[in-house]
């Protein structure tokens, strides 16, 4: 009876043993993948604040010289320029007006 108790003691003992040893090595590996995801996180934030760093550094354009964008002006200002037969837009008349294109005024 002991004899057939020893064997199983010693695989029951080696079990746990290898358990215990890819506890630790999968301890590790997560470690391991911990620090380099921390490494990664760090490597793109500071790519994040370069980009960050230029985006500040552009000039956004102004609203005067986008195309086609055409600048607001009061009720009886001037809003167009007439040179010979044509007439050119200077300015967008406020709702509930119009530009008047015989004497150039938003009425």
């Amino acid at each position: 009876m002991a004899s057939s108790r020893l064997p199983l003691l010693c695989l029951a003992g080696s079990l746990l043993l290898l358990l215990a040893c890819s506890e630790e090595s999968v301890e590790l590996r997560s470690a391991e993948s911990s620090a380099n995801k921390s490494q990664e996180e760090k490597e793109l934030i500071e790519a994040l604040q370069e980009v960050l760093e230029k985006l500040k550094s552009k000039r956004v354009p102004s609203l005067d010289k986008k195309l086609g964008w055409v600048p607001s002006c009061d009720a009886g200002e001037q809003c167009a320029v007439r040179k010979g037969s044509r007439i050119g837009k200077l300015c967008n008349c406020p709702r509930g007006t119009t530009c008047n294109f015989y004497i150039l005024k938003c009425l």
